[in-house]
């Protein structure tokens, strides 16, 4: 298993009344599109955030968020959320609001 389900299972309960979302497998794990435009996801070793570069500053500075270098390069506008936060009812929602106030305003797909 590519990702962890007790925090994919956190993810759905975040999202489960909040509309316009789709699960979509994806690089290994699964990722929440909002209105077609990737949102969020979990992979081996906690998740990720899509939250714009305008936001990464105050998304970086909640513990357990780091930039996102999936591929050994940085991805901007990018969180990656270690186990911790995942875990950490308040620290996720944090970070998914940021997610969801940039994804939110992009137009859909």
């Amino acid at each position: 298993m590519a990702y962890d389900e007790g925090h994919l299972a956190l993810l759905r309960d975040d999202l489960v009344d909040y509309p316009g979302i789709v699960e979509k497998k994806m690089f290994g794990g699964i990722c929440f599109m909002l209105n077609g435009n990737m949102l969020c996801g979990v992979h081996k070793g906690g998740g990720m955030f899509r939250v714009g570069k305008e936001l990464e500053p105050e998304a970086l500075s909640i513990e357990g968020a780091n930039k996102m270098a999936f591929t050994k390069r940085p991805m901007p506008g990018f969180i990656d959320a270690d186990e911790d936060l995942f875990e950490d009812d308040i620290r996720r929602q944090q970070i998914l609001a940021l997610a969801k106030a940039y994804v939110g305003a992009m137009p859909s797909k």
